[in-house]
């Protein structure tokens, strides 16, 4: 291991328990080990279970699985009234324990004006009969309660209301009786959320969230009285010596609701600013809690508990690291940490652990390959939210994505494995076989991948010079670091493959050609070619972004889909103008595209008042200019050095599928990396 990252495997302590070393694995939705929205109302996830045993096996410290609701979301039963749950996890305790790894149970109240109503359940709000004959199987009017009559966070246009004064003393109950079931099913302790992320207990801290005029409100100490008593029934059911930890947000970073505050920005905040928060994290610490696991934000400023690439690396360390001199407990810093950078954090003292989240879902063994300075062939998170919070939200949809999307939460985009063994496995295959790949992008290089583990001998051809493909072009723009990381990643995979023969240069035109038992086509799509006059004078954006034109300062970015958002992004960080024309009624209106992600462009777009023109069709390009038409179908010109067309791509297969030829990825269906990855493994598990 490089000296470098020594700090990282010294043990420490959270009150008397002892972790080896001081990589925490964060808590993510969907990685609860009492379930998530199963039907059956909840029960012990063996899956979950799975997934942090093995990552155990790696060498992670401390292990925090995703929030346990003290009511289950379905037929509303309090986990503490299901003891057959606390049996399994006792069974499982033991299996965690043998690894040398710690866990602690993360416990939340709930969710408030942050439960993520989805297009499918938003009628329940807003119909009372139908919200009335479907309490006794969910109980949205239950689930929304907040501290005050609130605009929920993912749709506006439903008001929640308060909780009664009777509900909060049964949550705190539920605190200390749940506690005490895990204490005895021999976990190592418990985490509180949360003062975190804008859920229940972090809005009845905040000012613009918390407008009660009971012992619940109003004050400092009134405000933060919710948080107090949880830990207070904890202690006193389990014992001053069980250790609870709080997810804490340091500051909120919130302008108004629904509208964060991007990095660097000017703003005024009306959550929890920093002045409240070093009062408030001795005042926890004061009560009783025994660590802070830290990050920012809340779901109105959600990138930066959820941080997408365009967020700095190591975001909310500074933050952290502030607040940590205002305590004598633990500290955790999370939020795209590097661990070169939390090492020297935790060597200062600055910090106390560094927490990770969703890099655990892109690779289970990070930490061991660290140990072993293999840090080449960790498969890096590219922070696309893909698989593992796939909840996109847009004006006129709460949160659109399927169900399936929503209940099925930290999967991953780029390792089908992740939540997903018993879909996603590979197995030898019976007879090994030749197969072909056309293709050498994302789409080819893990279909050549997948069969050659599965130990067929396969031939993957690419008519340029490099693999990657597409994916190229989409990892262009600066703050695509990891993207870039995983092409490498993929690259020294295939060349480590000694039955993967790659043929560079060689442009495959006729199938037939092809002497193979099995042929995958993964050609990719081309660009939308939109028949407006003018349009030979834009520049496609794959082409931008492969060949990077010398561009003028004001740019038009003609499609305000994700890829179109990205260059413009790319463009203002370049000290360009673009402005972006939309057909559509808001920025990136499409599924697949977590809010988390979107919903930092169109605050940075808003803050730093780059102009953005939806509902509005391009009409024509000319020199200096293009022509577009409103929603009202008026015609007007904006001034234009530059135009970058990005339109959309349709699939270009090389060939139809037929008798043991096989179409995947964009070719198949334009869609986004993860249903690239995931429709491979679909494909070739089954050769």
């Amino acid at each position: 291991m490089d000296q470098k990252y020594e700090a990282l495997f010294t043990p420490w302590k959270i009150g008397n328990v002892e972790i080896k070393n001081r990589i925490v694995l964060c808590p993510m939705g969907g990685t609860s080990l009492f379930g998530w929205m199963e039907y059956t109302g909840c029960k012990f996830d063996r899956e979950a279970a799975r997934f942090f045993l093995e990552r155990a096996e790696q060498n992670v410290g401390l292990i925090i699985p995703g929030i346990a609701p003290l009511r289950d979301t379905l037929w509303g039963r309090w986990l503490w009234q299901n003891p057959g749950m606390f049996r399994e996890l006792k069974g499982f305790m033991d299996q965690i324990h043998k690894t040398g790894a710690k866990l602690f149970i993360q416990l939340t109240a709930g969710f408030g004006r942050s439960w993520a109503i989805s297009d499918h359940v938003l009628p329940l709000h807003q119909n009372k009969v139908l919200r009335t004959l479907m309490k006794p199987v969910i109980d949205t009017d239950y689930q929304l309660a907040s501290p005050s009559e609130l605009p929920a966070r993912w749709a506006p246009e439903v008001t929640t209301r308060a909780l009664t004064l009777d509900e909060i003393a049964q949550i705190v109950d539920a605190f200390g009786k749940t506690a005490k079931l895990c204490k005895e099913a021999g976990v190592d302790g418990v985490e509180v959320h949360a003062v975190h992320e804008g859920y229940l207990l972090d809005q009845f801290t905040l000012p613009y969230t918390n407008k009660r005029t009971d012992r619940y409100g109003g004050s400092f100490e009134n405000r933060y009285r919710f948080a107090v008593e949880v830990v207070q029934a904890i202690k006193a059911a389990c014992g001053q010596d069980f250790p609870v930890s709080l997810r804490y947000s340091v500051v909120s970073k919130v302008k108004d609701f629904c509208v964060g505050a991007v990095p660097g920005e000017e703003y005024t905040e009306i959550g929890r600013d920093m002045a409240e928060s070093e009062k408030a994290a001795k005042y926890l610490q004061d009560a009783g809690y025994d660590m802070l696991n830290a990050d920012n934000g809340t779901y109105d400023s959600w990138y930066w508990s959820h941080p997408p690439m365009y967020m700095p690396q190591n975001c909310n360390l500074e933050d952290v690291a502030h607040i940590r001199k205002f305590v004598d407990i633990p500290v955790v810093c999370a939020g795209r940490m590097e661990p070169d950078v939390a090492a020297e954090a935790i060597a200062r003292g600055d910090i106390d652990g560094m927490g990770v989240a969703r890099q655990f879902l892109a690779d289970g063994e990070w930490v061991t390959k660290l140990l072993e300075d293999r840090l080449e062939d960790i498969r890096p998170c590219i922070c696309c939210h893909n698989g593992c919070f796939n909840l996109a939200s847009s004006k006129g949809h709460a949160n659109n994505q399927d169900f399936g999307d929503t209940r099925g939460m930290a999967r991953c985009a780029i390792n089908p494995r992740t939540m997903q063994s018993e879909k996603y496995h590979l197995t030898p295959s019976r007879v090994s076989k030749h197969i072909a790949v056309i293709g050498g992008g994302i789409g080819g290089m893990e279909s050549a991948l997948v069969c050659a583990i599965r130990g067929h001998r396969v031939d993957l051809y690419e008519k340029s010079d490099r693999l990657g493909g597409v994916f190229i072009a989409a990892a262009a723009p600066s703050f695509k670091e990891k993207d870039r990381q995983l092409i490498e990643w993929y690259r020294r995979r295939i060349a480590a493959q000694k039955n993967i023969t790659v043929h560079l240069n060689t442009e495959i035109h006729d199938v037939s050609q092809i002497q193979a038992n099995s042929i995958i086509v993964a050609t990719g799509a081309v660009a939308n070619r939109i028949p407006v006059p003018g349009v030979e004078k834009g520049i496609q954006a794959v082409d931008y972004l492969l060949n990077r034109p010398e561009v003028g300062e004001n740019v038009v970015v003609v499609g305000g889909g994700l890829t179109g958002c990205e260059i413009a992004y790319e463009l203002y960080l370049q000290g360009k103008k673009p402005v972006i024309v939309e057909m559509l009624n808001d920025l990136m209106a499409v599924k697949g595209i977590c809010l988390a992600n979107s919903s930092f462009l169109r605050d940075f777009f808003n803050a730093n008042k780059v102009p953005v023109h939806l509902e509005t069709k391009l009409c024509s390009i000319q020199d200096g200019s293009v022509t577009v038409a409103g929603k009202d179908g008026k015609e007007y010109t904006i001034p234009a050095d530059s135009v970058i067309l990005s339109t959309g791509y349709k699939s270009a297969p090389l060939v139809d599928k037929g008798s043991q030829i096989y179409v995947v990825g964009d070719a198949h269906k334009v869609g986004n990396l993860r249903s690239v990855i995931w429709q491979a493994w679909d494909v070739c598990m089954k050769l």
